[in-house]
């Protein structure tokens, strides 16, 4: 009898550690993993490659796995799914995230990067003006920042989509395309222009430059924010502290991202050379341009409904 309580009294005490076990968040436990999604040459990436950030979290007792994504798409459906805690996009992924229905907020903005976005074309292409690009084949990344480019560059010639002929590609599988000759011109942005500029023949037709900001924006889903606010601060801070490093180191820059980009030095350098670095506070203006982003989309049918912006700021 004396043994059958003390069995079930030893099952009770495991079952009762496994249960507390399973009911441990992430912020509870002393494994603790923060997970961050980046794309190629991002501000994440050079946190990433600087240490910093890693560094920051480790002496709060976590743990930084890194995720690389081709575009803000993907990227977004890994925070919906849980797959990862924070990313980083450039300015249209968060607007097509928040009409799905993914509860995101905006946790840190970027400076403008819309120098080393654009359209480029091949070198001895017919296409001269942006209203050569009638009838012709246009490669991008469907829902990304330069979706939205292609859209005000048209707008701006008296063009729209109707006029061009989208082909909705990753820009891996759009710089094959472009190469071999299956569009005429492909909106992409750093690095991905530099490299096309550099070993693709190619030029830019018209860079984001009085077209669109092209801002980066980091972001989490707001369950998580809310909880991590801490964390949160200090990712922020830290890639803040990466990009004043950035600003003020670019020959070493330049050679640390070739060197985990995989890329030419030549390549990294134009990248690198023609952006500022920088976290800036949200503001009203930038909440402006989200939602023009947000209206010009729900019109032309890219997202399903109209939204409010603001209502993915972490106070809401």
């Amino acid at each position: 009898m004396r043994k059958s309580k003390l069995l079930a009294l030893s099952l009770i005490l495991i079952i009762g550690f496994l249960v507390s076990g399973c009911g441990t968040s992430s912020s509870d436990t002393g494994n603790k993993v923060i997970r961050i999604g980046y794309q190629k040459g991002d501000e994440f990436n050079i946190a990433q490659i600087r240490g910093n950030l890693a560094k920051a979290l480790k002496k709060q007792g976590y743990k930084v796995e890194w995720k690389e994504f081709q575009a803000g798409s993907a990227l977004l459906e890994a925070l919906r799914a849980g797959s990862i805690d924070y990313g980083r996009t450039g300015n249209t992924p968060p607007v097509v995230a928040q009409a799905s229905g993914t509860d995101i907020v905006y946790v840190g903005v970027g400076k403008s990067k819309n120098v080393g976005s654009g359209i480029v074309v091949k070198k001895n292409s017919s296409i001269t003006s942006l209203a050569d690009l009638k009838g012709k084949k246009i490669a991008f990344s469907k829902g990304s920042s330069s979706h939205y480019l292609v859209v005000k560059a048209l707008k701006k010639a008296g063009l729209t989509l109707n006029d061009v002929q989208p082909v909705y590609l990753q820009p891996a599988d759009a710089r094959i395309a472009f190469e071999k000759g299956n569009v005429d011109a492909w909106a992409v942005w750093d690095p991905f222009t530099a490299a096309a500029q550099i070993t693709g023949n190619a030029k830019m037709l018209v860079n984001g430059k009085g077209i669109t900001t092209d801002r980066d924006f980091f972001l989490a889903k707001r369950s998580f924010a809310k909880s991590h606010t801490k964390v949160t601060k200090t990712v922020m801070s830290q890639v803040s502290e990466a990009m004043d490093w950035a600003n003020s180191h670019h020959t070493e820059l330049i050679a640390k991202l070739a060197d985990a980009l995989k890329m030419d030095k030549d390549i990294v350098a134009m990248s690198v050379n023609r952006r500022t670095y920088g976290i800036d506070k949200m503001n009203s203006t930038i909440l402006d341009e989200q939602q023009s982003i947000a209206d010009q989309f729900y019109q032309l049918k890219i997202i399903p409904k109209k939204i409010n912006v603001r209502d993915a700021l972490l106070s809401n």
